[in-house]
């Protein structure tokens, strides 16, 4: 703690690479494979390791944990947005639709919880995969 009374951030070797590799990837990784990716930069880095500087750089607002079924999975956009998995391919993508702030607001309202943000995850197929069945059932 520093004198103020928050909390200091230690930026370790370990954690830079992590928060690299995270930045490497578009396709919101999990944690096994940040720490596959990880191993192959140093490979002194235990799991442990990983997975706990996954958590310091959430907790520190620098990438953000997506629940999703399955295996969570991180992402660098911080911002607030929506995600898509597909059933099929486990791949989740970010969905261009503008954050629904009202909707905090409401719920909110209605049942007296103070709200600060609500994670929307949709499921479905996606393009590759609809295709990939389309194909499928018209054999």
């Amino acid at each position: 703690m520093t004198n103020e009374g928050t909390v200091q951030r230690r930026d370790t070797k370990q954690k830079q690479i992590v928060l690299e590799t995270v930045r490497e990837h578009r396709d919101h990784p999990s944690a096994d494979s940040i720490y596959f990716d990880v191993r192959e930069k140093d490979a002194r880095i235990s799991r442990g390791t990983v997975y706990r500087n996954l958590k310091n750089l959430c907790d520190e607002r620098e990438i953000i944990q997506i629940k999703v079924p399955g295996t969570d999975r991180y992402d660098l956009r911080t911002d607030y947005h929506y995600h898509f998995i597909c059933l099929n391919c486990s791949a989740v993508t970010d969905i261009p639709c503008e954050y629904e702030e009202n909707i905090d607001a409401e719920a909110q309202e209605k049942t007296g919880n103070l709200i600060y943000r609500h994670r929307t995850v949709f499921e479905g197929l996606c393009p590759r995969c609809r295709k990939l069945k389309e194909e499928n059932n018209e054999k």
